[in-house]
């Protein structure tokens, strides 16, 4: 057992829609023009009691009903986040706890590509300790955005999405690739509340404690690096675009996501895109849009799965994936 399968999946959004029709009045813009820009027609923000652990103990809760699992098989938990529940203890504390999971639990925050680096750390596990995982992608970025702030209001969504790993005898992950560049961490940040910036009154009152943006910067890069990514990740696997069945990227919005079609020769009937309901969930966005494919019945045994995002730091990464690990 020297590789994994995917046993399970599930998701969790909140109930509350914030449609692009309110923020257009909010903002005194065209309605039209939100969706030309980012291509979401809703998104979905936490209620007063939910939080990006709520939202993930109840995703990974379905994930492990639909694997025919508890939490007490679960050797390890990984919960990708960039809005933790709390400074510390980490969020995966959270969702250890109400799940009853057996085994250990750790946090990873690479912002947008958290989930990609959660799997591929999944997989590096599975080869040394072949037992199920639990891996979980949640976030919150409503909480982080400055009620003024336009750029981002129109982008982010709220969710979670979870997946079991399960040892197997066929390693699903064909090839992957994982990258960052720390001299753009100021593309997109949350300067104040850490330890280079504690929160105080003044901070508080700047607003430093909102998500800030340099969206050309961001577009620029993202397509860039995830558009690397992809290539690195497909010679690796010895493939090209042609090869791949779906195509299923970091929900950001559809204008970054037309430009790596664009730059990469990948299809766009490839495409799994459920952004226009969800936003950019971040770190959630690809499992989210793995469940909806997979309630599609999209993905069939032996299918190629192309996985890429991209996130703050900047970080990025992409993963090759054959569906049922069947054998060529």
């Amino acid at each position: 057992m020297d590789g994994f399968e995917i046993a399970g999946w599930g998701m969790a959004v909140p109930e509350r829609r914030v449609t692009t029709t309110e923020l257009a009045a909010r903002f005194e813009i065209d309605e039209d023009w939100i969706i030309s820009r980012c291509g979401i027609h809703e998104r979905r923000a936490i209620d007063p009691g939910q939080s990006t652990a709520s939202l993930a103990i109840d995703a990974g809760r379905q994930a492990l009903e639909r694997a025919g699992l508890t939490g007490k098989d679960i050797a390890h938990l990984i919960v990708a986040s960039a809005t933790p529940e709390q400074l510390s203890p980490a969020t995966s504390a959270f969702v250890h706890h109400g799940l009853g999971i057996a085994g250990s639990a750790h946090d990873v925050n690479a912002e947008c590509s958290g989930f990609i680096y959660g799997l591929v750390t999944g997989a590096a596990l599975m080869k040394v300790d072949p037992r199920p995982i639990l891996l979980i992608g949640s976030d919150t970025h409503s909480t982080q955005i400055n009620p003024k702030d336009r750029d981002l209001s129109i982008l982010v969504g709220d969710g979670a999405g979870a997946i079991v790993l399960k040892p197997s005898p066929v390693d699903w992950v064909l090839a992957w690739n994982l990258g960052a560049d720390g001299s753009r961490q100021d593309s997109l940040r949350v300067q104040a509340g850490g330890s280079r910036m504690p929160t105080t009154a003044t901070s508080f009152a700047e607003g430093l404690h909102f998500s800030e943006i340099k969206g050309n910067e961001i577009y620029l890069n993202a397509v860039r690096f995830t558009v690397r990514s992809v290539r690195a990740t497909l010679e690796q696997a010895g493939l090209t675009v042609d090869d791949v069945d779906h195509f299923v990227p970091h929900q950001a919005n559809i204008r970054i996501i037309n430009s790596i079609l664009d730059h990469t020769g990948l299809k766009p009937e490839k495409l799994v895109t459920n952004l226009w309901k969800y936003g950019n969930t971040a770190s959630a966005s690809m499992p989210i849009a793995m469940f909806d494919a997979l309630e599609e019945g999209r993905f069939r045994d032996g299918d190629l799965v192309l996985l890429a995002g991209f996130g703050a730091g900047m970080t990025w990464g992409s993963a090759l994936l054959k569906w049922g690990g069947v054998s060529a």
